[in-house]
């Protein structure tokens, strides 16, 4: 009876619970799925298998789809996207055709529009908002360009939303009731979202440091250590044995990456923290088209966003950090805001310090940008008993929202415009 009841409780955590949520979820995917239906019916854009990356915004969708993406990132990704090739490969008869594409599409909507159910359970059982500023704030994230973009690209980024805000999720549940996350729960994590991208596994550790009586009880701290411990091992070993053992030439192959994706760029390093890291994945900015070939004669179109052109999005963008930093300074002795800013500190400082990747830091937003809509969530918590507080972050939030909304739709009618010319 136990095992039964664990299972139902899972299936009410992943999945949505009640009325509200299936109504929701049935929004999410409507809207998003004819995005992607229309998309992998008339334009080839989502997988060709002529085109082996960049084709849009930098995603690498055929190598992710055939092989899982480069190891020494997506160490087990390849175990996930073998399945999930073989799983639209059953619906299109083998072949990679759009009936293949629209799978693969609809796969990555679920994933969004279930991530999207994740915030709004976090927002209204967690934070514990009325149900008109949850569907509000679920709704302005779901209006965000990651979000807009995942919603049909098969890439590690839209299954590692998923399972980073899942996580968060079921890390505050337990915390919440001052219980200790399982040794099999936080292997689980690690595997799946570290193996979707290696980085992300830090994550998976930073709700230990909030744990009840963890650094005042030595036998707390030490079962805490022996699971990370654990944890670490099962995911070492099932890596170690995906690269046969051969642990030097991951080594070389990661030096080789670092070096690669972390060179300065022409593009000067504030504008890309500003338009790429810290915007591109809120706000669509314009776009640039550049000549690419797959190295066996095949030339092809390729889309990146340019940095943003004019002051408005840089203020909008501007203003949603503040709400963000504001939320933080509001919540510091709160466990739960400290989890989710400290997760964002993990790309600040991978993507803004280290400066990997920060070239195309825009892809990455699946890794943290769920961070936004929940400290909002909190920010509204911490005015809960002030009307004129909650009216105003309200009309603010109101404003934002409808900016972002208005300049993502116009610059998908842009992206539509250079599928038709080169896509179909």
């Amino acid at each position: 009876m136990d095992l039964k009841n664990k299972f139902i409780q899972f299936l009410s955590t992943v999945f949505p619970a009640n009325s509200t949520e299936w109504a929701l979820f049935a929004v999410f995917l409507s809207v998003y799925g004819t995005l992607g239906t229309v998309i992998a019916v008339d334009y080839r854009i989502i997988f060709d298998d002529r085109i082996p990356w960049d084709a849009y915004f930098s995603f690498d969708n055929r190598a992710i789809v055939l092989t899982g993406g480069g190891y020494e990132r997506h160490p087990l990704a390849n175990y996930f996207f073998e399945w999930l090739r073989e799983f639209a490969l059953m619906f299109s008869g083998g072949q990679k055709n759009e009936i293949f594409r629209l799978v693969l599409a609809w796969c990555s909507n679920f994933a969004v529009s279930l991530s999207l159910i994740q915030i709004f359970k976090y927002l209204k059982n967690i934070i514990g908002l009325p149900n008109r500023f949850s569907l509000f704030t679920v709704f302005f994230f779901s209006a965000f360009s990651t979000n807009i973009l995942l919603s049909f690209t098969p890439e590690t980024y839209t299954y590692t939303l998923f399972l980073l805000v899942l996580f968060n999720y079921y890390a505050a549940l337990k915390i919440r009731k001052d219980e200790v996350i399982p040794a099999s729960a936080l292997t689980l994590a690690v595997v799946g979202i570290g193996g979707l991208t290696v980085t992300n596994a830090v994550k998976v550790y930073i709700p230990l440091l909030f744990q009840r009586k963890i650094f005042s009880n030595w036998k707390n701290l030490g079962r805490a250590a022996l699971k990370v411990v654990i944890s670490i091992a099962v995911f070492l070993l099932l890596f170690m044995y995906r690269m046969d053992f051969k642990f030097m030439q991951f080594l070389d192959k990661s030096g080789a990456q670092f070096e690669k994706f972390s060179q300065q760029k022409v593009t000067p390093y504030w504008d890309m923290m500003a338009s790429w890291f810290l915007g591109g994945n809120i706000l669509f900015a314009g776009f640039e088209l550049r000549d690419y070939h797959n190295k066996k004669g095949f030339e092809y179109k390729a889309l990146f966003m340019d940095v943003f052109d004019n002051w408005v999005s840089h203020a909008v963008i501007g203003a949603i950090i503040i709400l963000l930093i504001w939320s933080w300074l509001k919540n510091l002795k709160n466990k739960l805001a400290n989890i989710l800013m400290l997760s964002l500190l993990v790309d600040v400082v991978i993507h803004g310090i280290l400066r990997f990747g920060l070239h195309t830091s825009y892809i990455y937003g699946g890794h943290f940008v769920f961070v936004f809509p929940l400290m909002v969530g909190w920010l509204f918590h911490a005015y809960r008993s002030s009307f004129k507080m909650i009216t105003s972050l309200f009309i603010v939030l109101m404003l934002i929202f409808s900016y972002v909304l208005l300049n993502n739709i116009f610059r998908m009618t842009e992206f539509f415009r250079f599928l038709e010319l080169y896509y179909r």
